[in-house]
């Protein structure tokens, strides 16, 4: 192989232009595709930036031209030439240096290449375990380097942002202490201590407060967190996160900042301006209207309460569930009587995954008739009362949950959006934010018999309803807020509890004694007594936004080292085993077996 020697790169493979015409420049980096049209060899050199038509032709330098006929699929190249302009019905209009080209009058090969194990200059079917195992080839391509540009470019945005406002970026420990926060922790055995354990941190969660204890005011860190969880295509087991949290502030200074930061975002990225203030929902409103806690708001199909109308009606299974305080909802799939008994099969079974035990549905025919195997038990007046209700006009198509309130919600919920996917209402440019608010403080687990925090046990409960944690912990609403995105949860946050007495209750409220406290959370609850300021934040899956921002199916194409779902990583094939005199070392028994 040849050295650069006195050769230095002038341009990155984008760079060049119709202004840079008749400049020599010298541009290095991977052959992504060779075409040989008789005797003129012409080459796509790719680098991070992009790509550069370059042109070795036998009447500019025949010793150049000769050496060209070797070159293959990611040879690594240094080439000198001069720029000209492509003719006209030469340009590619689809390449940002379509209208040039590079008259190659020198050439280095700096190093070859075996053919790789999948293409790289076409979106062909490529396992995404082989594009993990040769992940430095998959960041070659194109779309996965722009992915990684624009993860450096929101990054710094955010940092820029922050920086500006006053916050101070200060890095919290990797290595600490197990604490219930909801998901597995990954632990990590020390070899000095015998028997006990580090964990890696779910998020910083309790440092952060500490850090306002501490006087710092206003904290942000771009943070790794891990949790040993399933996972499916907007999770990893070890992930980015937007951490930020202030002092002296309240839900709406919090809200403020943060919708600045994703307007600054945006703007940066995709060149979108994101209208403030972003629309909120109270929780409460977001179950009734939508099902879920994270909405969709690109589209409408709406859950309808028909349980009034239910209680009263000639249908036996839907009066007696909501005789006996279940749920009766629909949604109106406008337009859509036109599906096929095949395709309400297939809508029916879908829904049986998430506690449906069928699907009901109601065609709106042109006379105004039902056409479903439900129609022979309603009256005509209702029939009209729900058409009435639903907004239900001729071609509408709806569809009825009925069941206890939680199943029926996850059910439509998930059925509106597998039917606005089917109707293609999901745009990717679409970018429709919305806030969620009031949440519930703790939900009770029935598993567990006992309660357990919706957010986390530092989330402040609204002040005016303490006095009810005692005696109807249920009703108690909390300080949190989330931020969604198209149905995704960005992330989350709330004001927090800054005294030590209603912690203290609250870890009461989810069956955590004073001396299960103690031992768990014993260091917050005595900083707790000594001058904590009210204080609040709020944290971002970086890697979810980058997901929606570039339009990727999965924050995998977003992070440059990712894990499978099964959280091995096929490039370094770790998890691995190791020696015994390391478990020893760290006094675990080596003879251990599954």
């Amino acid at each position: 192989m040849e050295s650069m020697g006195d050769l230095s790169r002038t341009h990155y493979c984008n760079d060049l232009g119709i202004d840079n015409v008749d400049e020599q420049v010298t541009l290095m980096g991977w052959v992504l595709r060779r075409r040989d049209h008789g005797g003129v060899i012409f080459i796509d050199l790719r680098d991070r930036r992009g790509i550069t038509q370059v042109v070795f032709n036998p009447e500019i330098n025949p010793e150049v031209h000769a050496k060209a006929h070797r070159i293959r699929s990611e040879w690594v190249l240094a080439v000198r030439g001069k720029v000209e302009a492509r003719p006209g019905d030469m340009a590619n209009p689809k390449l940002e240096t379509g209208g040039i080209e590079v008259l190659v009058d020198e050439l280095r090969i700096l190093n070859v290449s075996e053919t790789p194990p999948f293409p790289l200059d076409e979106d062909g079917d490529v396992s995404d375990n082989l594009r993990l195992q040769y992940r430095y080839l998959d960041l070659r391509r194109p779309e996965m380097a722009a992915n990684l540009l624009v993860r450096h470019k929101a990054v710094q945005t955010i940092r820029n942002y922050l920086n500006d406002k006053d916050f101070l970026d200060i890095e919290t420990p990797m290595l600490t202490r197990s604490t219930p926060e909801g998901a597995r922790d990954y632990l990590v055995p020390s070899r000095v201590n015998a028997g006990r354990f580090y964990a890696l941190p779910q998020s910083p969660q309790l440092f952060k407060q500490l850090l306002m204890i501490s006087g710092m005011d206003r904290y942000y860190q771009i943070v790794k967190c891990f949790r040993d969880e399933d996972l499916r295509a907007d999770r990893q087991p070890e992930f980015t996160q937007i951490d930020m949290e202030l002092s002296f502030v309240d839900e709406e200074q919090v809200i403020s900042m943060t919708e600045g930061m994703i307007q600054a975002l945006f703007a940066e990225t995709l060149g979108l301006d994101i209208i403030l203030p972003i629309d909120r929902l109270t929780f409460d409103e977001a179950m009734e209207r939508f099902g879920t806690d994270r909405p969709d708001m690109r589209f409408g199909m709406e859950l309808v309460n028909l349980t009034g109308i239910a209680a009263k009606c000639g249908f036996k299974v839907f009066r007696s569930i909501a005789d006996s305080g279940g749920t009766v909802r629909a949604i109106n799939a406008k337009g859509c009587s036109v599906f096929s008994r095949k395709e309400l099969d297939v809508l029916t079974d879908y829904v049986v995954q998430f506690g449906a035990k069928g699907l009901a549905w109601v065609k709106m025919k042109e006379d105004g008739e039902w056409q479903s195997p439900i129609a022979k038990f309603f009256t005509d007046e209702e029939r009209a009362e729900i058409a009435a209700v639903m907004d239900a006009v001729p071609g509408d198509l709806l569809f009825f949950g009925a069941d206890t309130s939680k199943v029926v919600f996850q059910v439509l919920s998930e059925l509106r959006v597998e039917l606005a996917r089917r109707l293609d209402l999901l745009k990717k440019d679409d970018f429709k934010f919305v806030w969620v608010t009031d949440f519930p403080l703790v939900e009770y687990d029935e598993k567990e018999k006992r309660y357990q925090a919706l957010h986390h046990p530092f989330t402040a409960p609204r002040v005016e309803d303490i006095d009810k944690l005692e005696s109807d912990p249920a009703k108690v609403y909390s300080r949190a807020y989330d931020l969604v995105l198209n149905g995704t949860e960005l992330g989350g946050g709330s004001i927090r509890i800054h005294e030590k007495e209603l912690q203290a209750k609250v870890l009461g409220v989810l069956g955590i004694g004073a001396e299960e406290a103690s031992e768990k959370f014993g260091f917050l609850l005595r900083a707790l007594e000594l001058g904590a300021p009210p204080h609040g934040g709020i944290a971002f899956g970086l890697d979810r936004l980058l997901m929606l921002i570039t339009g990727s199916d999965s924050i995998r194409d977003v992070i440059a080292f990712p894990k499978t779902q099964k959280a091995t990583c096929p490039l370094t094939e770790a998890p691995a085993s190791v020696v015994r005199k390391q478990l020893t070392e760290l006094h675990i028994r080596p003879d251990w077996k599954e």
